[in-house]
């Protein structure tokens, strides 16, 4: 196995068209859990250039202005100005309710949809993620608070990053390459109109870049490339079509664990593509919390309409201290993995969805994402001897 090698990640911004569109459906789905923790709901959102359409099927008695929660979303990410902008965007409302073939199953308990999940989790950094993404989530969360506490107030909302970290007998040594793109206006072009400024370029590296990449991972080698293209003006829906669900790579573990395909963003709960893929992280974290692993891969799997997992399986990647089936054994002992049981256990009726719909749903220490606890860290070791 080869141990020395460079491995990249990327993240986007809350302003990136597919972001804009996963905060709406999640915003939607939050909505309706307010008023009612029982609705069904699979919102799906798609933005271009001056139009947001936002459908799917929901099944609820709360009553949701879709209008004006598209409207503040917009506003609340910062598309407040010409080009694409919050009050003069057109909203089309697509919502239908949900199959009453599909809610026979879940009525019951049963999952609401076949699948597999992935939950991963490892000793890179404190949060037990990657690291690669783990740092492209800090680049694009600094560029949004540079841009919202106009420390840089040139900044569009749109705006990517990248990171390639390079890996000496498997673990992080340096960065190798930090790749940042980001919105801004013509106030920082050079007389040629077509690259910004050597000085913009410069504070971006120091502002965003050095602000939040550990410099003991960075040395004279470490290449910078910042808005590459040379500008950046036109960004957003106006550039791009957005559409929910189009960064699942983003959302997990930037490409260093598999991905059983499902999207997350404005699905419900009973939707096992988020539920379930959300207990295969917090297993994963536990396993390596409990120092059972080094590194753990979790997949869950279901069918639709039936309530237990058809599989559980794990792997260690050979770190393991015990035998990877005495560990998924020792997991089915230790969690309820309904659907049903997932929900209670994590508490994911509630109105949390929008914050994991931009920076990642994993790796957060927000109290919310009660997938990220290692409380059972203990028990589970207990479970596995």
């Amino acid at each position: 196995m080869n141990t020395d090698f460079l491995f990249t990640s990327e993240c986007v911004t809350e302003g990136h068209p597919d972001k804009v569109c996963d905060q709406i459906s999640d915003a939607v789905l939050d909505e309706v859990l307010k008023t009612d923790p029982a609705g069904r709901v699979a919102c799906e959102t798609f933005a271009t250039v001056g139009l947001v359409i936002v459908g799917g099927e929901i099944t609820t008695k709360a009553t949701v202005d879709i209008h004006k929660l598209v409207r503040g979303t917009l506003k609340d990410i910062g598309y407040t100005s010409c080009g694409f902008s919050h009050d003069t965007c057109a909203i089309l409302n697509a919502i239908g309710p949900q199959s009453p073939d599909i809610a026979q199953g879940v009525d019951t308990g049963g999952a609401g949809d076949q699948g597999l999940m992935v939950g991963f989790a490892c000793r890179e950094t404190p949060e037990l993620m990657p690291m690669p993404i783990m740092l492209a989530h800090h680049l694009t969360r600094r560029l949004a608070e540079v841009r919202k506490k106009k420390i840089l107030t040139y900044l569009g909302p749109d705006g990517k990053s990248q990171v390639t970290v390079q890996y000496e007998n498997g673990k992080p040594a340096r960065v190798h390459t930090v790749v940042i793109a980001a919105q801004h206006d013509e106030s920082i072009l050079d007389s040629s109109g077509k690259q910004i400024t050597e000085k913009s370029r410069q504070e971006l590296i120091e502002t965003v870049a050095r602000e939040v990449i550990p410099k003991r991972l960075l040395d004279d080698k470490t290449i910078f490339h910042v808005n590459p293209t040379g500008k950046f003006v036109v960004g957003g829906p106006q550039s791009d079509t957005g559409m929910t669900g189009r960064k699942i790579i983003v959302d997990t573990y930037g490409g260093m664990a598999p991905h059983g395909g499902g999207a997350f963003s404005g699905k419900d709960p009973t939707k096992v593509d988020r539920s379930a893929a959300y207990m295969a992280r917090h297993i994963a974290k536990n396993v390596v919390a409990a120092e059972l692993a080094e590194r753990c891969t979790v997949q869950l799997a279901y069918a639709i309409g039936v309530a237990e997992p058809v599989s559980v399986m794990l792997d260690c990647s050979g770190t393991e201290k015990v035998s990877t089936k005495k560990l998924a054994e020792a997991v089915r002992k230790t969690w309820n993995l309904t659907p049903k049981g997932i929900i209670n256990y994590l508490d994911l009726r509630k109105p949390i969805y929008r914050a994991t719909a931009a920076y990642g749903h994993f790796g957060r220490s927000e109290e919310s994402f009660t997938w990220e606890k290692t409380n059972m860290a203990a028990a589970l070791a207990q479970e596995a001897k």
